[in-house]
Parts: C-alpha cells; sequence; structure tokens
C-alpha cells in the first residue's frame, strides 16, 4: 500500500487537483476485504461558477457534499441507473468537486473502468459512500499517491457528456493510457 494523500491535497484549486489527480491510486475496499486498486488516468473539474455543475443552482440536499471541504467524496446517481464518483475540493461553502472517468486497473479486481458509469460499477461505489472521507485508509475508499506523469503526457480537452459550459477545457487525461473513456 502507498501513503494515503491527505487532506490538504484537496484544498487546491479544482482545476489544478483535477490535472494532480492523474496517476494517482484510486482504492476501494469491499465489507469482505478485497481491495480493488485502479491508477486515475482521467479526471473532469466542475466548479459552482459554471452551469454544468451540480452546484451551479446553489445548495441542496443531493448536491450538500461538494460544499464541505475538499477531502470527501461526491456519489450521485443519473440517468435513473448509474453512479458518478467525485472527490470534493477546495474550502467549505464552496461548491467544487473532480469528477474521475477512468482507471487503469492495477489488479484482477478492477477491470472495466473506462467511463464514470463502469468505474462505479466495477468498484461497488454506491450512494452507502456519499460523503465519506477518502483521507485514510480505514475508509472504505481513499487514494494513494503515486508516480505523476510528466506534464506533456497530460491532455487537457472539454468535458464529456454535456450540454452547458462545453467548451471548457476541464478534462485532463493521460495521453498513453488505453484506459481512458471514449468521448
Amino acid at each position: 500500500m502507498g501513503k494515503v494523500i491527505n487532506k490538504s491535497f484537496y484544498k487546491d484549486n479544482t482545476l489544478e487537483t483535477a490535472k494532480n489527480l492523474l496517476g494517482m491510486v484510486l482504492c476501494r475496499r469491499l465489507q469482505n476485504g478485497i481491495i480493488f486498486r485502479g491508477k486515475i488516468v482521467e479526471t473532469e473539474a466542475y466548479t459552482q461558477e459554471e452551469p454544468s455543475c451540480h452546484a451551479y443552482r446553489g445548495l441542496t440536499k443531493r448536491n450538500s457534499p461538494m460544499f464541505e471541504a475538499g477531502g470527501i467524496s461526491y456519489v450521485y446517481f443519473t440517468y435513473g441507473m448509474h453512479y458518478c464518483l467525485n472527490i470534493v475540493t477546495e474550502r467549505k461553502g464552496y461548491g467544487a468537486a473532480v469528477l474521475i472517468r477512468a482507471l487503469e486497473p492495477l489488479n484482477d479486481y478492477c477491470l472495466n473502468t473506462n467511463g464514470p458509469a463502469k468505474l462505479c460499477k466495477a468498484l461497488n461505489i454506491d450512494k452507502n459512500l456519499n460523503g465519506i472521507s477518502i483521507c485514510s485508509n480505514k475508509s472504505p475508499l481513499w487514494i494513494e499517491y503515486s508516480e505523476k506523469p510528466d506534464n506533456e503526457n497530460i491532455i487537457t480537452t472539454t468535458r464529456i457528456g454535456i450540454k452547458q459550459a462545453a467548451e471548457l477545457k476541464w478534462r485532463f487525461y493521460i495521453k498513453s493510457s488505453k484506459f481512458v473513456s471514449k468521448p
């Protein structure tokens, strides 16, 4: 096991955090003790100033984790059938998070993780993990430090599957990864 990323890592600007999460290792412990591990290869940033963000219209019961201090999960249900995992960033009271879009599997337990819904299905992530701390390996979900890709191997582009603020280049992925989701 690697060193768990501490809460201060998530206090930075959301776009920087989205880039800095690339190469880090997402870990998911199931109740039976099995641990899924995958290198984060694709992320998207969301902040309350832009209309595609769940926090744009203000605090609601659904998006309340986004308004907490960085270092917790925000898991939401979409299209009536899929869960998506976000990592809350920045300060308490400011709605921001990073969507984890794709992982490169690091063990046999973590197979089809290219796309946020497939990632959550493969890692058994659902609303039960909404709002939990990700800053301890005693949690069922945490992120560990690993080798960060070189800047020239990070691609910055527009986000996928949104209509508003679609021109913002707030999606980041590792150029050499074959596990990046398809637009």
